[in-house]
């Protein structure tokens, strides 16, 4: 009897023994994977993002100033403006930007983005973006206006955030104000996850 219960402390010593020890090689095996950046059962498509595209904000103005052959020269420097103050702020927070002159032709064949049919994940995959960002700005009147944007997986087209911000005056600081608020809460907070994390 004694011998028995002997026998059986044994062998249950030996089995918490292999329990910790397939415990073990499991949290081995996720620190390695976590440490590639890869989670499990997600594939390699899980891997931060480091490479991104940011497309020139457009205009699309629905106001009665419209005018067929395009933006104001002062609308054109504040989408300038808008777009750079999104391209410094991206890269600040850790993404690597592409350059777009390569496709610089492609891009102004298929401009305006809106009207194109999603045509502009072929030029952010043939510039080797990962993700990229495409900016609007709607003019209602010169005093109503507002700041949209989208950041979009290069490889499935899939929207992964965006964000839209009313308003007030067609003023550099006004348009600054409201891309500055798209970044602040919307594309950076809270912080990029999975595929758009830096």
């Amino acid at each position: 009897m004694i011998d028995m219960t002997g026998k059986k402390s044994r062998r249950g010593g030996e089995n918490a023994m292999t329990i910790r020890a397939a415990i073990a090689s499991v949290l081995l095996a996720i620190t390695a994977v976590m440490a590639m950046g890869v989670l499990p059962g997600l594939g390699t498509e899980a891997r931060a993002a480091k490479k991104v595209a940011v497309f020139d904000f457009e205009l699309l103005d629905t106001s009665s100033e419209f005018d067929l052959r395009g933006p104001k020269p002062d609308e054109v420097r504040r989408l300038n403006l808008i777009t750079d103050e999104m391209r410094k702020r991206l890269k600040d927070a850790g993404y690597e930007l592409v350059d777009l002159a390569p496709q610089a032709a492609q891009i102004e064949e298929a401009a305006p983005f809106r009207n194109c049919n999603s045509c502009e994940l072929r030029i952010a995959r043939a510039l080797g973006a990962e993700i990229e960002v495409i900016g609007l700005v709607q003019k209602v009147s010169n005093l109503i206006l507002n700041i949209n944007f989208q950041v979009r997986d290069v490889a499935t087209g899939q929207v992964l955030r965006a964000g839209s911000a009313d308003i007030r005056n067609n003023t550099d600081e006004s348009w600054l104000r409201g891309v500055s608020y798209l970044i602040r809460n919307r594309l950076l907070d809270p912080p990029l996850t999975g595929k758009a994390a830096p």
